[in-house]
């Protein structure tokens, strides 16, 4: 097409990721072909058509052009108008069929009351899904994505100053026409620099590691001995291999043992892009894909691969790849049913394939060879995830690769006694000497013979006590396992006197037995120390402090048998389920990662905006299916001037049932720890207790655990504690090696918008920070808080008990 002297190319090309930072004029563009892998950014813009309108509309969730029925659709196609950058690229969850038209359409410059429209070609290949659209945009055919200004896009060029144009393809007119500058090479901060135009590759999708880069570097060398090998997982689109590998890894990499989990979209967005699915093209991906392998498994890490590689002289190829090498290789056939996996197609590969619009495809109209001698064969028909994972560790301690690990559904030790001497053990408690215990101290009894501070089978012992205090965790086994507090039972002199020389002794609250604690070792409470060190202040108007002083100044410790579990009947024990009560009631609902939040507070909108927003991430970049929330209120003693246990439960509850947070997966549990104040100590335990319960992810607030200083002039912000120490301490923590921690983003009230939202400091004047004191002088005077602030029904909870606490 030759035009002002000059050569421009059809519309129909590709693209690789590109920035755009101009903001010139308006123009529809679709940009020039590829030669070359290089980044650019636009130069100018020139403004050739000043009555092409592109209107979003949000409420409707489309992209309407200039209300016609016609809608912008593609893989990769941009506008820009004024400083609006819109890039179309289809979801992997509702894809575009290929060879879709694609138009766009404008009133006609020389007849208002016509309409043109301009043909951008075809669609000839699809990229994966964007993370974060901002709006929803319907084509032709199904929905679609689009991106916010500011994020790259991708095109291909092939000279540094490339000038672009685009042509009306029915009257053949110019529609705009701009330049490209400052060609360079990927500095590898782009999203995802291997992302190129992948013309012989289609149907592929990034698939996101339950495993962040960060926790898998705490792993490298925890373990010690070479552990290098590959396991191969094999079969069709849907079985369940990448679900498994990646389940295997965040296990290996839980108990410190170096793995990778190779996904074949993964692969085939990068590496192999250049390769499509014919026979060759296959063979080459697998051996490619071998070789990458070896090395992962010549590093020492096991390297978890899952790939459909349908014929078996390919998966023979990739084993004697690694036996050239001397590196143990497993082959694992996922037999999972067509039918099944084609009930699955979380894809839509399969729909696809039976239209006819995927030449190819394993089990439709390609053959798939079933595995001849494999080393494993794992079936997930009638499977959990994680009896289907528990099948290949066992296959790689089987075959001396790692030691033997604990396995996940393993109960957590309890202290309780069995029912079987239930009997027995009370009667042996009615002959020993006792020690009358505190309520609080029924509370740390209750945590203790729960399993929440595996793994202390008792009250502390002095080294126990010693290794909390200075090196904030135990040393079991030769790891490390995170314990910040002291769980320890104070007594006084003339107790520690009396009790002295006996075996074991019976501890009881109001002459009940409650517990035998054996063996019993004492030593002398050094409360100014103790203090120092857990909460950086000797000063008694810290609450917990003050209770501390008040105690007995001697300790005993020594392992528990608890006689029966601990009940309140306050009308909350529903609520107050244990740590393997937990982990059941997840792998019931399914749960393939649990996150939790803890709190001691009512929750308002700007706490639900968080939790909201780490599922999403959760779903959307960690690739996870069905991640459970545990909120779990803090249910133990807590100053006298906070909210009350049974208020906040039913403030929760209100949440729940308003539709705040989502219901069916949230799982509302009590903590039954005591609250002491102790900031950046205190939020490790909280953060460990939650571990213990099941939870790989702990979203940690801000000032957790905090307190006003008793001095409040003694710092400069009023408080004992530093407000980001916490999140930024527990992201250092030793011991936590199963729980990834999320940091809390600041939320304050959005004036703008009436919402809670997250805190801008470009717009900070549009923010309100609603203090607790403020809540709760708002609930106290009957008048509400700003709408969105707190839902309405959690709001009448909580202003009904203040206004209860003004009467009296």
């Amino acid at each position: 097409m030759e035009q002002d002297n000059k050569t421009y190319i059809p519309l129909d090309m590709s693209f690789q990721k590109y920035s755009i930072n101009s903001n010139e004029g308006s123009c529809l563009s679709v940009i020039t072909p590829h030669v070359s892998h290089s980044n650019s950014s636009i130069d100018r813009i020139n403004k050739y058509f000043t009555n092409l309108n592109i209107n979003s509309n949000i409420t409707k969730k489309k992209l309407e052009i200039n209300g016609n029925d016609k809608y912008l659709a593609g893989t990769i196609q941009s506008i820009i108008t004024s400083m609006n950058l819109v890039l179309i690229q289809p979801s992997m969850s509702n894809l575009l069929y290929l060879d879709t038209p694609l138009f766009v359409s404008y009133p006609s410059s020389e007849n208002q009351n016509s309409t043109n429209y301009i043909y951008l070609g075809k669609i000839d290949d699809i990229f994966g899904s964007v993370n974060e659209p901002i709006y929803t945009v319907r084509s032709l055919l199904e929905e679609i994505n689009i991106l916010k200004v500011g994020d790259q896009v991708y095109f291909l060029l092939n000279d540094p100053n490339t000038e672009f144009m685009s042509i009306e393809q029915i009257y053949k007119k110019r529609i705009g026409r701009g330049k490209t500058r400052n060609s360079h090479r990927s500095n590898g901060t782009m999203e995802n620099p291997h992302k190129k135009m992948m013309t012989s590759c289609t149907n592929v999708s990034e698939q996101a590691h339950h495993v962040s880069r960060t926790k898998r570097g705490q792993a490298i060398g925890h373990v010690r001995g070479f552990r290098g090998c590959t396991v191969w997982l094999t079969g069709l689109s849907g079985a369940g291999k990448t679900s498994i590998a990646f389940q295997v890894e965040a296990i290996l990499v839980d108990h410190g043992i170096a793995a990778y989990g190779l996904d074949g979209d993964n692969v085939r967005s990068g590496l192999n892009c250049n390769l499509g699915f014919s026979k060759e093209d296959r063979k080459e991906n697998i051996r490619r894909v071998a070789e990458v392998a070896k090395l992962f498994a010549d590093s020492g890490q096991i390297c978890l691969c899952s790939f459909v590689s349908p014929f078996e002289e390919d998966r023979q190829m990739a084993r004697e790849i690694h036996k050239a090498s001397d590196l143990p290789f497993f082959e694992v056939f996922v037999d999972t049913p067509l039918n099944v996996c084609e009930a699955r197609d979380t894809k839509g590969l399969y729909k696809k394939a039976r239209q006819g619009a995927i030449k190819g495809f394993t089990g439709i109209d390609q053959m798939y060879e079933r595995p001849i001698n494999p080393d494993l064969v794992v079936t997930t028909e009638n499977c959990t995830l994680e009896e289907s994972a528990a099948t290949v560790i066992d296959l790689l301690e089987k075959q001396c690769i790692i030691p033997v690990l604990p396995k996940p559904t393993a109960p957590i030790r309890e202290l309780f006694v069995p029912e079987s001497r239930i009997a027995s053990a009370k009667a042996e408690a009615d002959t020993l000497q006792s020690v009358e215990i505190t309520k609080i101290d029924i509370q740390w009894l209750q945590i203790l013979a729960e399993g929440w501070a595996l793994p202390l089978t008792g009250f502390m012992r002095e080294s126990q006590y010693l290794q909390t205090q200075h090196l904030k965790c135990l040393l079991e086994g030769g790891k490390e396992v995170n314990q910040s507090i002291p769980i320890v039972l104070a007594i006084s002199t003339t107790d520690k006197l009396r009790l002295e020389g006996h075996s074991a002794i019976t501890l009881r609250y109001k002459n009940k037995a409650l517990a035998i604690l054996r063996r019993p070792e004492f030593y002398f409470h050094r409360k100014e120390e103790r203090c120092g060190w857990q909460f950086g202040t000797n000063n008694l108007g810290h609450p917990y402090v003050k209770m501390i002083y008040e105690s007995g100044d001697w300790l005993v410790g020594g392992d528990i048998e608890v006689l029966e579990r601990i009940k309140w009947h306050d009308g909350l024990d529903i609520y107050r389920l244990t740590p393997n009560e937990i982990r059941a009631k997840c792998r019931k609902l399914k749960a393939d990662a649990v996150f939790a939040f803890q709190l001691r507070n009512p929750i308002h909108n700007g706490h639900a905006l968080l939790m909201q927003d780490t599922k999403k991430r959760l779903l959307e970049e960690r690739g996870f299916k069905n991640p459970v929330l545990l909120l779990h209120p803090l249910g133990g003693w807590t100053k006298e001037d906070d909210v009350p246990l049974h208020t906040r439960i039913m403030q929760h509850k209100a949440i729940l049932e308003e539709g705040v947070l989502d219901a069916n997966s949230t799982l509302l549990a009590i903590f039954p720890s005591p609250m002491m104040y102790a900031g950046p100590v205190e939020v490790q335990w909280h953060a460990k207790a939650r571990m213990n319960a099941g939870a790989n992810f702990y979203i940690v607030g801000r000032d957790p655990a905090g307190i006003p200083h008793p001095n409040k002039k003694a710092t400069p912000d009023g408080n004992l504690y530093d407000p980001t120490h916490g999140a930024r301490v527990l992201s250092m923590a030793r011991g936590l090696q199963s729980l990834e921690i999320i940091p809390f983003k600041v939320a304050a009230y959005d004036k703008k918008n009436k919402k809670m939202s997250f805190f801008d400091l470009e717009r900070k004047q549009d923010f309100d920070f609603i203090s607790g004191t403020r809540m709760r002088d708002l609930a106290k005077a009957g008048k509400c808080p700003p709408d969105g602030f707190m839902s309405p029904k959690a709001w009448n909870v909580l202003a009904q008990y203040y206004q209860n606490v003004n009467k009296d």
